[in-house]
């Protein structure tokens, strides 16, 4: 039954041809009604010909016709409910907390959750298929965290960058270490075999980057090739001995059975666009983080370094 069928937002740009960036602007909108399956976000069959058929009405076509042109509409003519939905993107557990916290304290916003990696998080910022992003990006020239990339795909963009938290990234090893892996050029000896993680995460942009200061060639690691998606996948290999090691959070070795061995303590941004849109979102995100029962949950869940939590790292001008 029609009813019965729902879409991907990759369907909806094709069946109404324009692109995803303006799908998702429909979305957050409310113009499109949505609703989350999991990392999904769907529309109804039925939505979307309603949807259609409002644009078809002589009443909207000033409205839609505006919105295609790249126009913002005028909202005081809107039917939608002044609801806005914002997209958080990011892997960590921490986000859906921060989710919650948005949901909790404010009318104003409904968050949807975007189960991304750090690189590919900011393309999505810069193409506005986000509004709030977490990174996690180290750079080998400069020893720095987030700032050099931000800068580099956010060109032209005004933005704000606070700290969320800081954390431990090591290597995952099966318990007691049979292999003795201590450093990165111990991946290259015979006999070890890692496991990856996924282009455009925030671990694999440390390992490629590992591996570039120190002459590794990707070709001389076993398992380089293998990618999995987050930390839990990369700690559930390591354990159950699909492979000897892999790179992670200390928070997940403690939820697996694996040892964990300390490498760097990485810096976690939040990344939000400096709009007038989002004045009320960056001032609600900078006072939940600021809270003391938002930083009691997090530490709750242990492996977490908040020191530097709400603090304003950069922001252009």
């Amino acid at each position: 039954m029609k009813e019965d069928i729902s879409y991907t937002t990759e369907e909806i740009a094709q069946i109404l041809k324009v692109s995803k960036l303006t799908v998702y602007d429909l979305i957050k909108k409310e113009q499109l009604p949505s609703y989350r399956v999991g990392r999904q976000i769907r529309v109804d069959a039925h939505d979307l010909a309603d949807y259609k058929e409002q644009t078809k009405s002589r009443r909207n076509v000033n409205r839609v016709d505006a919105h295609f042109n790249g126009n913002p509409p005028d909202e005081s003519k809107s039917f939608t409910t002044p609801t806005r939905q914002i997209i958080i993107s990011g892997q960590d557990l921490s986000l859906d907390i921060l989710a919650n916290y948005i949901e909790k304290n404010s009318t104003g916003y409904r968050p949807l959750r975007s189960y991304t990696g750090s690189l590919n998080s900011l393309v999505s910022m810069y193409q506005g298929e986000a509004d709030v992003v977490s990174t996690h990006l180290f750079d080998g020239d400069t020893g720095e965290y987030n700032i050099p990339y931000i800068r580099k795909i956010l060109v032209g963009q005004p933005y704000l960058i606070i700290n969320f938290l800081s954390r431990w990234e090591g290597f995952y090893v099966r318990k007691g270490n049979p292999k003795n892996i201590q450093s990165w050029t111990d991946l290259t000896k015979p006999g070890i075999t890692m496991v990856n993680r996924e282009k455009g995460s925030g671990v694999r942009v440390l390992i490629d980057e590992k591996f570039r200061i120190e002459g590794i060639s990707p070709q001389h690691v076993l398992g380089y090739e293998v990618e999995v998606l987050n930390h839990i996948g990369v700690a559930s290999k390591v354990a159950s001995e699909k492979a000897d090691v892999g790179i992670g959070t200390e928070k997940t070795a403690h939820l697996v059975d694996v040892d964990f061995i300390p490498l760097i303590q990485e810096q976690y941004d939040l990344v939000i666009l400096k709009t007038p849109q989002n004045e009320g979102l960056i001032n609600l995100i900078t006072h939940i983080l600021h809270s003391d029962s938002f930083q009691k949950e997090i530490q709750s869940i242990g492996g977490y370094d908040l020191s530097k939590t709400g603090k304003i790292i950069y922001e252009t001008f």
